[in-house]
């Protein structure tokens, strides 16, 4: 039977102004892990003050029981930017794991056999934190002032309800992480400031990594702090606020654009008043629909089950399948897709025209070719970048793009509910119906009485103010005739009209000779 490999871990020491501590903090490292890992230590001085650096060489010269670095940063990067150098050497070194320990000795090095543990299994984690907080007592004990153990409960309780997590505590500095996972999160963008722990929590949460925490006995001795406890709480406060606010999809940082926006609890969209909803209540049974930019497909879908629609889906990605449909991949700012034109009776654009490099270029090439179908109906919608939210953002100099929303980071056009219409007038379609969609609260909330009764209220606003408070606007138009299909009917007519003529004279001219 093949044993497991070992696995490498690597012990990372961030060391700053540490020369009193550095020595007992590497002697303690138990020995006993050596039969388990394959085991390095790493030491990164960042630009101390003191002799930090030499103490550490000084000690581990007379001999270590495995492989052992120092590094000293030529400046000082400071606590987040000392981490992000010992991760990438991890990352580049080829090591599995690697634990985070402080030089100062706040942290008991004796507990990193207890730390590692879970990284044994097959289900390893992408991160176990050694927690103070999990016996509040042991915490005050240990000598924990009590004004950073209140601090510790208020901010680590307000980071996980605006996180929806369950960590006991934020703040620790003990930390073990999975360098495959650290491959994944962009931690190279985090701050270089103490709140770097709090960012690097977040992109965990939202990457879907699996945390673990365990108990560590609390230690506070003579060591200095160099934290600024109110810039601290303001900073971690702050970016726990951004995080919540970017899964909501009002900002963008591309530190924290990982994983789906969806979540695990999805919400469709036929649930509530939106564009999906409103669409789908204005398409007619048995209708022949063409969904340029379907998305996610569930419009197509949903029309071709449950009105027995016969529907063409149109995306740019090859290869798809949407039940029931038929899928073409095109790429719409290019050319449109090989369809029965005269045959449709409707085309949805739901949120399409936003992301074209030219929207009028675009609906001039579909008005051409819906040109003598007296019938079909476009169904088209877009974001109202005038939005109340957006205009506060504004107002308080943020102007940021999402991933998903009003300010998409993929949107080429910003539109108006106002300013849609006019796109729509001047390619010479005509206006049938409108409606004014409120905000998608549900995507963001959940579909509960709250987020129902918000979407209610904002569609009672939106309809007196829509400049104001619609988020969408949805219109129904029809193309009017262009002049080459006017021209070529009337050549038509008058051809048709002459030929009758002549037919008519010479059939009088026949009954006069006879």
């Amino acid at each position: 039977m093949n044993e497991r490999p070992r696995s490498r871990a690597l012990v990372f020491i961030v060391a700053y102004d540490a020369a009193t501590t550095i020595a007992a903090v590497l002697q303690r490292i138990p020995r006993s892990m050596a039969g388990s890992y394959d085991l390095s230590v790493l030491v990164i001085d960042d630009c101390s003050q003191d002799d930090t650096a030499e103490v550490a060489r000084e000690f581990l010269g007379r001999g270590f029981w495995c492989a052992t670095a120092i590094l000293r940063n030529p400046v000082n990067l400071g606590y987040g930017g000392n981490q992000k150098l010992g991760y990438r050497y991890a990352m580049d070194n080829g090591f599995d794991i690697v634990a985070l320990l402080h030089g100062d000795g706040q942290y008991a090095p004796e507990c990193l056999p207890v730390l590692l543990r879970p990284f044994a299994g097959d289900d390893s984690p992408g991160a176990v934190f050694g927690s103070r907080m999990l016996n509040k007592r042991e915490a005050l004990k240990g000598g924990m002032p009590l004004y950073k153990f209140l601090g510790n409960l208020v901010l680590s309780r307000f980071q996980n309800a605006l996180l929806g997590s369950h960590l006991s505590e934020f703040h620790t500095g003990y930390r073990v992480y999975s360098v495959a996972v650290l491959r994944e999160i962009p931690f190279e963008l985090n701050t270089n400031d103490f709140h770097f722990d709090t960012e690097i929590i977040v992109q965990l949460f939202f990457l879907g990594a699996r945390v673990v925490e365990l108990p560590i006995p609390t230690h506070y001795g003579d060591e200095v702090s160099h934290v600024n406890g109110m810039q601290y709480a303001w900073n971690v406060s702050k970016a726990s606020l951004k995080a919540r606010l970017i899964r909501l999809g009002i900002f963008y940082d591309p530190k924290f654009a990982l994983g789906s926006l969806a979540g695990a609890n999805y919400v469709s969209k036929f649930e509530f008043f939106s564009t999906h909803s409103a669409a789908f209540s204005r398409i007619p049974g048995n209708s022949v629909v063409l969904d340029l930019g379907c998305a996610d497909g569930h419009l197509s879908e949903k029309l071709q089950r449950e009105k027995n629609c016969t529907v063409v889906s149109v995306d740019r990605e090859s290869g798809r399948t949407i039940p029931g449909c038929t899928y073409v991949s095109c790429d719409l700012n290019l050319s449109l897709p090989d369809v029965r034109w005269p045959e449709l009776d409707i085309v949805v654009l739901l949120d399409v025209i936003e992301h074209l490099t030219s929207p009028e270029d675009f609906l001039n090439r579909l008005r051409q070719r819906l040109s003598g179908n007296d019938r079909v109906k476009i169904i088209v919608s877009s974001g109202n970048v005038c939005f109340i939210v957006t205009r506060l953002m504004m107002l308080l100099g943020q102007f940021n793009y999402g991933r998903r929303g009003i300010l998409d980071i993929t949107h080429t056009r910003l539109l108006t509910v106002k300013s849609l219409r006019r796109v729509l007038r001047y390619a010479s379609f005509e206006i049938l119906d409108h409606c004014y969609v409120p905000a998608p609260f549900p995507l963001a909330l959940g579909l509960n009485a709250w987020s129902r009764f918000m979407v209610a209220g904002n569609r009672i606003l939106a309809r007196v103010l829509p400049g104001l408070f619609a988020y969408q606007g949805l219109y129904v138009v029809r193309p009017r005739p262009s002049l080459e299909w006017l021209l070529q009917r009337a050549v038509a007519t008058t051809a048709s009209e002459s030929d009758a003529s002549a037919a008519s004279r010479i059939a009088e001219k026949g009954s006069r000779t006879h």
